[in-house]
């Protein structure tokens, strides 16, 4: 199952095929009502979140959640996810008694499990997970200041996406990457994000991200219902895992240690002591008490 749910996480999206993107109409004329340059939809779009001096202020963020099983119904499995500006993230999930740990620092990334002896097992991020990881911006997307971060925006035109009318952008980022987001025309949200996969078993295919259940936490808006699909249509979406946020930490102040790599294990009294990396100070570890 995590192979379907951890890339619907910011920096840990990496597989599963896009369906068709939507068919294009012609960009919506003045009298419309509708935004005519990707600038205008950009505005519209910040100002729905919150608005660019709040989301200024928040240097980190804190999901706390759970991933729901399509396959199995009732399994609920907590996760955390930190992040810092601009792109540091800090995935955590635990499912009977199996940790996964996903670290991005800004430049290095680990993935860490329990290994047979005791001891984490430690493998750093591919050149593509690196690359992939620093053109991203978790905790705010790209619209945030897109300006700033040397990101230029295209309005492709007007699409209709599952009965909404909805505006297609097409970003380049700074690195150069593609990336192409769906804003709905009324509520000026976010409602899909694809960017190409990482995975080498699909190389420059598109992997869509759907957000869903907005809601707001201080002052901000953010989606509490995320899925990273193959699937071309809602109905196949619904069959499909899915991550719920169901607390958010906005400026939680965080452990100096939350992302770096696990530290050395040490041998005392003839057991294996692993301290534990640092968390946020008022969160709770996924699957503690």
């Amino acid at each position: 199952m995590r192979r379907t749910l951890l890339p619907a996480l910011a920096v840990v999206l990496a597989a599963g095929l896009a369906g068709p993107a939507p068919s294009a109409a012609p960009a919506a004329a003045a009298h419309d009502g509708l935004a005519t340059s990707a600038a205008e939809v950009i505005n519209r779009n910040v100002r729905a979140r919150g608005g660019l001096a709040a989301w200024r202020k928040v240097d980190t963020l804190v999901w706390m959640g759970h991933l729901e099983s399509a396959s199995k119904k009732g399994m609920h499995i907590p996760f955390v996810m930190t992040m810092k500006r601009p792109n540091l993230t800090r995935f955590e999930i635990k499912e009977h008694f199996d940790d996964f740990t996903r670290i991005f620092n800004g430049e290095h990334g680990w993935k860490i499990r329990p290994g047979n002896n005791g001891q984490p097992s430690v493998k750093s991020f591919s050149k593509e997970e690196v690359a992939f990881a620093r053109d991203e911006f978790p905790l705010d997307s790209p619209l945030i200041d897109y300006q700033a971060k040397g990101v230029k925006a295209v309005l492709d035109g007007v699409d209709v996406l599952e009965g909404s009318k909805t505006y297609r952008l097409s970003l380049t980022l700074a690195s150069g990457a593609q990336r192409k987001v769906w804003i709905d025309v009324t509520t000026n949200l976010e409602l899909r994000y694809d960017r190409p996969a990482t995975s080498p078993l699909a190389p420059g295919k598109p992997v869509s991200t759907y957000y869903d259940g907005y809601d707001t936490a201080e002052g901000l808006k953010i989606p509490h219902a995320i899925v990273a699909t193959a699937a071309a249509d809602a109905a196949q979406r619904a069959a499909e895992d899915r991550l719920v946020i169901d607390r958010i930490l906005v400026n939680p102040k965080l452990d100096e240690q939350t992302f770096l790599p696990p530290p050395t294990p040490m041998h005392r009294g003839g057991k294996i002591q692993i301290p534990t990396n640092g968390m946020p100070a008022d969160s709770r570890r996924p699957g503690g008490p």
